[in-house]
């Protein structure tokens, strides 16, 4: 799994990190997701795919 994220769209909410928070953090200036493991090991890729889902922006996508 990849994770791949589109920092233009995001919104700063920080669901991401909340849900996630070996996976995602937020940048200290602007709030904007940081990805802290973009390929993680299967283990953290149900936190990935909640992350993804639950990110009002749709900034986070995943791939194979």
């Amino acid at each position: 799994m990849k994770i791949h994220v589109d920092r233009s769209r995001c919104v700063g909410a920080g669901q991401c990190a909340l849900t996630a928070p070996a996976l995602f953090d937020q940048g200290d200036d602007d709030g904007l997701v940081e990805v802290l493991d973009a390929e993680p090991d299967g283990t953290q890729a149900a936190a990935a795919a909640l992350a993804a889902q639950v990110c009002p922006s749709g900034t986070i996508t995943l791939s194979r």
